[in-house]
């Protein structure tokens, strides 16, 4: 299991506070928004805006703000103009760090997440440093429970997956964006629970951080995921799950 899944795992078993709840529902509305607007309001025929509306379910978003959201994006209502970046940096230990980033002003994005590396051990590159160190894949993720691995790995391949892995108390397949939808329905279709889902960048490879250098990959990757303005962070360190545990307690 990369380390960065392992980091996933801990946040996912995380109480959500009130603030974090906040954060989260900003940039899900930012991201239906974004959606809306480069592919229509209806979810049906626009696949981004049903992961995007799916996402805001999962964090219990009420349904006039989703509603909202879709609206601004479709210009029925006014709203913000936003763009979609990407930033790449190196972070403590030599671990690649991708983020993604939806704003209305890329200045104060760009010098927040610089200042996010600096305070936290990090640099922030140049476009292009690291990005060829990810895969764009399509990620569920079951619930493992009553669900054998054999079983659950044949059900998985059947339906279109292109890996599979078990994480923790999940099993986790990777899919081809292009078909992500097609498969994480035919998924449910055959009865696996489907606890999460998302576009994600993979790292190819991982980079093993240790000692103090894994405190502050973790401060760095909390940093970055606290700004308004980044949507997600995916990075390749690896670090050992005892470790990660302590850090991240």
């Amino acid at each position: 299991m990369a380390g960065h899944s392992k980091w996933k795992q801990i946040k996912r078993k995380k109480a959500v506070t009130d603030s974090r709840r906040a954060s989260t529902w900003t940039k899900v509305i930012r991201e239906i928004t974004v959606a809306a607007r480069a592919g229509g309001g209806d979810p049906g025929g626009n696949p981004r805006l049903r992961l995007a509306m799916d996402a805001a379910r999962a964090v219990n978003m009420p349904k006039e703000n989703i509603e909202r959201a879709v609206k601004k994006g479709t210009g029925e209502l006014e709203g913000e103009s936003y763009q979609e970046l990407t930033y790449e940096g190196y972070g403590p230990g030599g671990a690649a760090i991708f983020i993604e980033a939806t704003t209305d002003n890329p200045n104060r994005t760009v010098a927040e997440i610089r200042h996010a590396f600096s305070r936290n051990g990090g640099n922030l590159g140049a476009t292009g440093s690291v990005g060829w160190m990810f895969d764009r894949k399509g990620q569920v993720y079951i619930d493992a429970s009553g669900l054998g691995e054999d079983a659950a790995l044949d059900q998985a391949l059947e339906a279109g997956a292109e890996d599979f892995a078990r994480e923790g108390d999940q099993y986790l397949v990777s899919i081809s964006p292009n078909s992500f939808h097609a498969v994480r329905d035919a998924l449910e279709a055959g009865g696996m629970s489907v606890e999460s889902s998302e576009i994600a960048m993979v790292p190819r490879n991982s980079v093993k951080v240790e000692g103090a250098d894994a405190e502050k990959i973790i401060r760095l990757i909390e940093a970055l995921e606290e700004l308004d303005d980044v949507s997600k962070v995916f990075s390749n360190f690896d670090i050992d799950a005892s470790q990660l545990a302590e850090v991240s307690s």
